[in-house]
């Protein structure tokens, strides 16, 4: 231990919003009843924290702390009884919180005695249990049917947080990466890690010791040392944890371990007989795992350097019959003696790791290469193999590891293509998960060492660049890498929403590895064939040309390049080109194509493991959902893409996912998932310069302001979005706001203000890459226009819709018209449009807009139902996409099939499920099926009576 550095011990609890959550539901419901939680995680994660958060925040009554060695003591042989009259009497009259921590180190009578008493809380009235106890071992039998509560480890961006309040900020951004890296979300060990480094080795004064996670810092993270009962059971931890380590999950296959066992002790220890399993050992079928990744961690720290090289050695030679041939080199390689480097075994790590056709993920993939590069004496090829670990890193969706491989690539002596390399990795880590200009810059740089040596990838480079200016807003540093000609105004918005937070640059090529395991140049998407990397590098070079003649303003030299990316998609299955296949189909406005050939990219991305490019394939299927009006497929996505964002540390995409969602839930009743979704994504948008997240999000904001009825506050937003000045919106999406603000302006008296932009959105209209910009620009006359003009204005907007399709723009102009119909005292006509404004609105779930249907209809006389034609008032309090669930589940589908039919994951499925037993109140399948059943029951009698009414017919 050389530390110094102490460590500031009030700081705010990060990344536990939802665990705390759950326990303030306890707290508040005391005074009333009674409850109980049982909070888990593996040690470090922070239990007993919260369990102190939730007792100074209990203000109703005392808080009663039991646990070995408090009074009662639980290991005297209390009973039940016993600890039910103490509860009792610490209540008194008043509610009582009893915190007991770390439940799981009592014995097995006193968990029984508390076991007890829990069972009869409900006579002991207004008294609330919070238990705590670790998960790097099974849950104990007697507290297995408590509601619990999980810790997991916190994301890369809260333990980063973490970390800075830790320091003050004094962390070299190096060591930063290093520390997050290494302590891997859990905070005890980011505390000991931090304590472990002196303050010059904090400040990245002097070299950080070595391995940095030692076994005296995992073993104060984890509470102790592991108890091991026998010597046969310490060779059976360690074994699986030296297994694990050539693996990219945490199981590993019993057979394997047994194999090496035998290897390891030929002759079998007197104590191996018929042992039960270690508590921290976990039997998932024909595999094993531990509980606890830091148990896990510590169990192999804390082994003897010699024992841990034979373990190696005995997984290396049960592996060399098999197939494995990485994992197998790789414990090769850990079984060697001493840091001295073995070049022999290094080249033949990296050619493996190289080599497309072994069967291997990114992250193992990215082990052997950085495993390869420390055994690597020359500089320069250490620093390559660095490199080439860090771009696996990227590709498996780590960002957080990927960093502190680059960090570990710089080499004064490298030759420029493999700085280039490195570069574009950190440009690409940066343009998902950290600033924008810092990325554009990074970008640049690899683009610059790339081009002597590897065009293609310069080209990639430079493409990526383009993009980071895209996102920031930088229209000049945009055109200054695509092109030298500024575009017309209008022309700009035509990618509005076909790029992303990674649009042009995010996918590209990896080169084959040469004879002796040293890859050529690669950027950050795998590819092993040339001929694919030829095929790529031609999808990245049509885009640059269609990209740089559409803000140019030359369509005509657009359409072909870009069309020829779109057709590629079609026979196509690597990520990388249909994911360029997508963005070029959004540009040219054929938003089906998109969806397909986005859909196929996401599909292949999860064939090959690739985390890193999920998140991205869910963003285009969910930009492309909302350019089709289809705003419920666009949430599906965009929750699913940013539960894969904040998996794979991509801030940045996640923002963008957070900004579709704020869209899509702004024509829904749910103005507080708007404002969430948008003070999210704020968050990020600002902090890292991201304007395009910014303007979609605050123009989400705006338009559930004016569909709820609020146009003088829609029209302040969006004004500073739309119109001229420094504060004007994203130059490639402001224009897509307009008819949101000319609506509002209108409602608000501001014509003038919408006479102002009308001119900019008919070049845009007339440029004609979205199909919706006619008909809107026809309804934006309409409101501005004589009332000799404006009826003909609305029939030809009408007319453009059906033309166009998107169910809630048309839906939109037949409610203005109806709105205006009725006020120039047409109430038949304006009936019949507003029935068929409320009828759109209701067939894609835009429940906001919906209800301003309705109140019109009402003003007419008419008494529409709350669902309409839709779901009764019950269903009603479902999303759309929950609805959709709910009636596949009630059809008797499975949750797989109905993911399968939705094209979502099965988590979705089981996240909107929940909601829906919890909003309908039901608890089986079978009662939701009747709740569905008497729906549908209900929406055919209302339609035989509708019928009936219209035409007069007798029942």
């Amino acid at each position: 231990m050389t530390g110094e550095t102490t460590v500031c011990t009030a700081v705010r609890i990060h990344g536990r919003g939802a665990q705390r959550r759950a326990l303030r539901a306890l707290l508040d419901g005391l005074p009333s009843r009674g409850g109980r939680l049982l909070l888990t995680g593996e040690p470090g994660l922070g239990r007993t924290t919260l369990l102190h958060w939730a007792a100074r925040s209990f203000r109703a009554g005392p808080v009663l702390h039991l646990g070995p060695g408090a009074d009662p003591d639980p290991g005297a042989g209390v009973t039940a009884r016993q600890l039910l009259d103490t509860l009792r009497t610490a209540a008194g009259a008043a509610p009582t919180l009893v915190c007991v921590d770390d439940a799981h180190l009592w014995d097995a009578p006193a968990r029984t005695a508390l076991a007890r008493a829990v069972e009869h809380l409900g006579t002991v009235g207004r008294v609330g249990l919070l238990l705590s106890a670790a998960s790097d071992r099974a849950v104990a039998p007697e507290f297995t049917h408590l509601p619990v509560v999980r810790l997991d480890p916190l994301a890369p961006s809260r333990a980063a947080a973490l970390l800075d309040d830790m320091t003050d900020g004094a962390a070299a951004p190096a060591v930063r990466e290093q520390l997050l890296a290494e302590a891997d979300g859990n905070p005890a060990l980011l505390a000991a890690l931090v304590r472990r480094l002196s303050p010059a080795e904090l400040r990245g004064h002097r070299p950080l010791p070595g391995p940095l996670a030692d076994a005296a810092a995992l073993v104060e993270a984890a509470g102790g040392a592991p108890a091991v009962p026998s010597g046969h059971a310490r060779d059976l931890l360690l074994t699986v944890a030296a297994a694990v380590r050539a693996t990219d999950g945490p199981d590993v296959d019993a057979a394997l371990v047994r194999d090496a066992l035998r290897r390891l002790r030929p002759a079998p220890r007197p104590d191996a007989g018929s042992q039960p399993l270690p508590e921290q050992l976990a039997p998932a079928g024909d595999r094993l795992r531990f509980h606890s990744p830091l148990v896990r961690r510590t169990v192999y720290a804390t082994a003897t350097p010699d024992a841990r090289r034979a373990v190696h050695r005995a997984l290396a030679d049960a592996l060399r019959s098999g197939n494995l041939r990485l994992p197998e080199l790789l414990h090769s390689s850990w079984s060697l003696s001493g840091p001295a480097p073995a070049p022999g075994q290094a080249d033949r790590l990296a050619q493996a790791a190289a080599d497309g056709s072994t069967p291997a993920t990114h992250r193992l993939r990215a082990t052997a290469y950085a495993r390869a590069a420390e055994l690597t004496a020359d500089g320069a090829s250490r620093a390559e193999r660095y490199t080439a670990a860090a771009e696996q890193a990227l590709l498996a969706g780590c960002p957080q590891l990927a960093r502190p491989l680059l960090a570990a690539a710089r080499d004064g002596a490298v030759p420029a293509v493999v700085r280039g390399r490195a570069e574009l990795v950190r440009g690409l880590v940066e343009l998902r998960d950290g600033p924008v200009g810092d990325a554009h810059q990074s970008l640049l740089l690899a683009a610059s060492l790339l081009a002597a040596d590897a065009p293609a990838d310069a080209a990639s480079a430079a493409l990526a660049a383009a993009d980071a200016a895209w996102a920031a807003g930088d229209l000049p540093a945009c055109l200054a890498t695509l092109g030298p000609t500024a575009p017309p105004r209008a022309m700009t918005a035509a990618a509005a929403m076909a790029h992303g937070a990674h649009g042009p640059g995010a996918g590209e090529r990896r080169g084959t590895p040469d004879p002796h395991g040293r890859p050529h140049t690669r950027t950050a998407v795998s590819s092993t064939a040339s001929h694919a990397s030829a095929s790529v590098a031609s999808a990245v070079r049509d885009h640059r040309i269609g990209m740089r003649a559409l803000l140019e303003g030359r369509l005509d030299r657009a359409g072909a390049p870009l069309g020829q990316v779109v057709e590629r998609g079609r026979t196509e299955d690597r990520p990388e080109v249909l994911l360029r296949s997508a963005a070029a189909a959004l540009l040219l406005g054929d938003v089906d194509a998109a969806r397909g050939a986005g859909a196929r990219a996401l599909a292949a991305a999860r064939q090959l493991g690739s985390d890193a490019l999920e998140p991205q394939a869910l963003e285009y299927l969910a930009y492309a959902e909302l350019r089709a009006g289809r705003h419920p497929q666009a949430r599906a996505h965009a929750e699913e893409g940013l539960r894969t964002a904040l998996r794979a540390g991509q801030r940045n995409t996640a923002a963008h996912h957070r900004a579709v969602l704020a869209l899509a839930a702004s024509i829904e009743e749910e103005p507080d998932v708007v404002a969430r979704h948008v003070a999210a994504a704020l968050a990020t948008a600002r902090r890292h310069g991201l304007a395009q997240a910014v303007t979609l999000a605050q123009w989400a904001a705006a338009r559930a302001d004016l569909g709820r009825g609020r146009p003088f506050d829609a029209a302040d937003r969006l004004g500073l979005l739309v119109l001229p000045g420094p504060g004007r919106g994203h130059f490639a999406v402001w224009r897509l706001a307009v008819p949101c603000f000319v609506e509002a302006a209108v409602l608000a008296g501001r014509h003038e203000d919408a006479r102002e932009v009308l001119a900019d959105f008919a070049e845009w209209a007339a440029f004609g890459a979205d199909p919706q910009a006619a008909a809107q620009l026809a309804r934006c006359h309409a409101l501005l226009a004589p009332p000799e003009r404006t009826d003909d204005l609305y029939r030809r907007a009408l007319a453009r819709h059906d033309e166009a399709g998107g169910d809630f723009e048309r839906a939109r102009t037949a409610l203005l018209y109806g709105k205006w119909l009725r006020r120039r005292r047409r109430p038949r006509e304006a009936r019949g449009r507003l029935g068929a404004a409320l009828a759109g609105f209701e067939g894609c779930g835009a429940g906001v807009w919906a209800a301003q249907a309705r109140d019109e209809l009402r003003a007419l006389g008419a008494a529409p139902q709350p669902g309409g034609d839709g779901a009764p008032t019950r269903l009603s309090r479902l999303t759309p996409q929950q609805l959709r669930i709910a009636r596949h589940v009630a059809e008797g589908a499975t949750n797989r099939e109905v993911a399968l039919t939705l094209a979502v994951s099965t988590r979705t499925v089981d996240y909107h499920l929940r909601k829906v037993f919890a909003a309908l109140g039901v608890r089986s399948r079978l009662e939701l099926a009747r709740v569905i059943g008497q729906a549908e029951q209900d929406q055919e009698a209302r339609r035989a009576a509708a019928h009936q009414e219209k035409t007069g017919a007798q029942p």
